[in-house]
């Protein structure tokens, strides 16, 4: 009697498995992954975070930025000494610094944003609007500042000196004066309004192109539906067009408080008299001191306004991601 045997029903061969992430590259593919990321994390950490470790480091220290044999642990002292010792220029310095924040939200932006809803109606000669009031953005700070300098604050002949001189010359960037006095030896100089003027001129350019491309593209239908209930130009804008820019104005915000604690290059550049200082000024004028300079107390200046600039940042992103969790 025959047997038959069982047949054997062949094992289906699966789809290999693939690593997840970089390990599913080839080995090309993954060098070139991994140079992408190694190389800028590279750069990143050196030319950012090894420097603001030196910072805090050198915070600590006296030196003098010359030799490296010839720095003394100091502790707290710089500190202590920006704080009691030099108190009248850090807080004339952070006075500025938030009284050039304010400006920015309640002057240039605020202008800016009425610019781009002027060019969002399509006026005849937009473009041309658009490139004239954007070309100071193009230009760097320091050519602001020089521009400023020579054509529009030049005592003698001046395009201000001209327009609310009376005839007579005016010096813009001396007035020391306080305009609003909070000591003698705290407020808001004059010579400071105008260097305000001159950053106005260039922020409210970038906030302009900001506002405007978040403007065309907000669904027309929405400003139809508007209009059909009946709502005037203000309402429309307030109910149905400001809240569609929220994004838009995430980065709006972000942009001008990092404007404003980074400012630098046009105030250096105008930054002829005192009581303009801000606190990236102090900092530069401790580190390159003349025949070397304070490196510990202009670290601390340093440290002080990272960690101003740190405490913005964590607050951002803690409610960014607490409102992409709801």
């Amino acid at each position: 009697m025959a047997t038959i045997s069982p047949t054997k029903t062949p094992l289906k061969k699966g789809k290999p498995r693939r690593g997840k992430g970089p390990m599913a590259l080839s080995g090309r593919d993954r060098t070139v992954f991994f140079l992408m990321v190694a190389v800028p994390t590279f750069f990143h950490v050196l030319l950012v975070w090894v420097p603001t470790l030196a910072s805090i480091f050198f915070s600590f220290t006296d030196w003098n930025g010359i030799r490296f044999d010839s720095i003394s642990f100091v502790g707290l002292l710089n500190y202590e000494q920006i704080f009691t010792v030099f108190e009248r220029d850090f807080f004339q310095a952070a006075l500025n610094n938030l009284v050039l924040l304010v400006f920015l939200f309640v002057g240039p932006t605020l202008f800016g944003m009425l610019l781009a809803y002027l060019l969002d109606k399509n006026l005849k000669g937009g473009r041309i609007y658009q490139s004239v009031f954007y070309t100071p953005v193009v230009l760097s700070l320091a050519v602001v500042g020089f521009m400023w300098q020579s054509v529009i604050y030049s005592t003698e002949n001046g395009l201000a000196t001209e327009l609310f001189g009376g005839g007579e010359g005016v010096n813009w960037l001396g007035n020391q004066d306080y305009l609003i006095a909070f000591s003698d030896n705290l407020g808001i100089s004059k010579n400071f309004i105008a260097i305000l003027v001159a950053i106005s001129w260039r922020h409210a350019g970038y906030i302009m192109v900001l506002y405007l491309a978040g403007m065309k593209s907000v669904d027309q239908s929405l400003r139809e539906s508007a209009a059909l209930d009946g709502c005037n130009e203000w309402q429309a804008f307030r109910h149905v067009l400001f809240p569609t820019l929220k994004p838009i104005n995430v980065v709006v915000a972000v942009i001008t408080v990092i404007e404003a604690l980074r400012a630098f290059d046009i105030i250096y550049v105008l930054n002829t008299p005192r009581r303009t200082q801000v606190l990236s000024i102090l900092t530069t004028n401790n580190l390159l001191g003349e025949g070397g300079g304070n490196v510990g107390r202009g670290s601390a200046y340093a440290v002080l306004l990272f960690l101003l600039c740190l405490g913005f940042v964590i607050w951002y992103v803690t409610n960014h991601y607490r409102e992409s969790e709801l």
